[in-house]
């Protein structure tokens, strides 16, 4: 019998998915859908009604996109499509009804062709610059109200891991915009750096791709290995400021060997990783190596990911 005591692991790591682990997405989304309603009023579009981007956005990823064009589109690039289609169906409206009213007819009698050249007119009328600052209104409020909604026991949570593994780095992985930097008045201060799965389209693309192919493996884990990249960095440089080393001290490997030998460099330390989603969050995150932590909260939470795959209520607008 070996009795070697065992030597206690050291938490390296601690990383979080962001919607339904840390704050209700439905309810962020739902404030955020009605910034974009006041930024479209600032613009002159009224009646718009808040639901309206999440079906549009819907009915475009759905009915208009190829399999693979829609792998190969984010989030923020449907929302984008979706603020345009909204803005268009406005101007349509409203460019159709001052014909009719200079015809004096009902819009209901205007020509087929008068209805399809008003159309190409406002393909062509919506100005980008307009998109952008609605899409950057809907942006911003969806990080005023994560912080607003914050999930009440988070802050006190993150302090007390911080004072108890000063040395921990702390980060967030994202399937969409999201971003704990962003969120200055809560989560900024504890929170390291953030990996999303928009930051490397290819990889997202090909692994929607083979989730929709039976004959296909999806692979779950790439954004994974992007966050024990960015760990690696952060850890790297960090050591080197500890020690007082330069990072290009010539009796050093290169920065990019370095980092690449995590986790070799770092076996002594431990990565957990904490998510509402069994396939994605548990089971992408444990095949790099993570100890998984799955964050299934009682109904007063609000968390919808349980509603994708189980009868317990109506599904949320924007699933």
């Amino acid at each position: 019998k070996d009795d070697t005591p065992t030597k206690k692991k050291k938490l390296g790591l601690l990383t979080f998915d962001l919607d339904d682990t840390l704050y209700p997405i439905d309810i962020v989304q739902s404030e955020a859908n009605a910034a974009f309603v006041q930024a479209m009023e600032r613009f002159g579009y009224s009646g718009i009604d808040s639901e309206d981007i999440d079906t549009t956005a819907k009915m475009i990823r759905l009915e208009e996109m190829s399999q693979e064009e829609a792998a190969q589109t984010t989030h923020t690039g449907i929302r984008e499509l979706a603020i345009r289609r909204e803005l268009e169906k406005a101007m349509l409206s409203r460019k159709l009804q001052e014909v009719a009213e200079d015809w004096a007819t009902p819009v209901s009698a205007l020509a087929d062709v008068v209805v399809s050249h008003a159309k190409k007119w406002t393909r062509t009328a919506v100005s980008p610059s307009v998109v952008s600052s609605i899409l950057n209104s809907w942006e911003m409020e969806r990080h005023h109200a994560a912080e607003r909604n914050l999930y009440p026991e988070v802050v006190d949570f993150l302090a007390q891991l911080k004072k108890d593994h000063p040395e921990m780095i702390i980060g967030a992985v994202t399937d969409g915009k999201a971003n704990p930097m962003f969120m200055t008045f809560t989560l900024s201060k504890y929170f390291d750096f953030v990996c999303s799965w928009e930051d490397d389209q290819a990889n997202r693309a090909r692994f929607f791709v083979d989730l929709a192919n039976v004959d296909e493996k999806a692979e779950l884990s790439w954004i994974y290995e992007a966050t024990r990249y960015k760990y690696a960095e952060l850890k790297d440089l960090t050591d080197k400021i500890n020690t007082g080393m330069s990072s290009s001290s010539s009796d050093t490997q290169s920065e990019k060997d370095d980092i690449l030998s995590y986790p070799a460099e770092y076996d002594d330390l431990v990565w957990i990783h904490v998510g509402d989603d069994l396939a994605y969050d548990v089971g992408g995150s444990s095949q790099c190596g993570a100890k998984t932590i799955y964050c299934e909260l009682a109904p007063r939470y609000s968390q919808t990911s349980r509603c994708r795959f189980e009868n317990l209520s109506e599904q949320p607008k924007w699933a």
